[in-house]
């Protein structure tokens, strides 16, 4: 009896395009899961060193007796303390728009006074009340009422200074 080699059937060609159809769609997600995990880092990494620097600059302005310096802190460009910015540091608008700035870059507003990061990678990510893809960090300085004379009165000192989001930052 002699067999005939005829090959792949329609049929099973088609399911073997299925399958591994269906297993790169699983595996490219996964990719970029991991790819926005590795931004998400590497943003957290740089506020990491930003709130390093926030906390040298409140010390060197505290042990000096500079209130006014303090004060500054929330204002000021966080990027001008660190020894050099990050390599994604777009640099300073006025008022940006999520559109105007590549995506993967920090950027300081100067209208807000708030640095800003525009996300490359954010399929996870749920966005702030703006709607936009971006995160606004600030300098949160916190205050202590202080008793002026064994009395307590309206004067206010510094008890820390925190680089922290604008509003909570989520990703599902």
């Amino acid at each position: 009896m002699k067999m005939r080699n005829q090959g792949f059937s329609l049929i099973e060609l088609i399911i073997v395009i299925v399958v591994v159809s269906i297993l790169m769609s699983f595996f490219l997600d996964r990719v970029w899961y991991y790819q926005e995990m590795a931004e998400k880092t590497a943003m957290q990494e740089d506020a990491g060193a930003i709130q390093s620097a926030l906390t040298l600059q409140h010390g060197k302005s505290y042990v000096r007796g500079n209130q006014e310096a303090l004060n500054l802190l929330a204002t000021e460009n966080p990027v001008k303390w660190l020894q050099k910015p990050p390599k994604n540091y777009a640099g300073e608008f006025y008022d940006p728009s999520p559109l105007s700035v590549a995506s993967g870059s920090w950027i300081f507003d100067l209208k807000t006074r708030e640095l800003v990061y525009v996300l490359d990678q954010s399929q996870h990510f749920v966005p702030g009340k703006d709607g936009k893809k971006w995160i606004r960090f600030h300098v949160n300085v916190q205050y202590e009422q202080v008793a002026q004379g064994g009395v307590a009165g309206n004067g206010k000192e510094i008890l820390g200074t925190v680089f922290e989001p604008k509003e909570p930052v989520k990703w599902f």
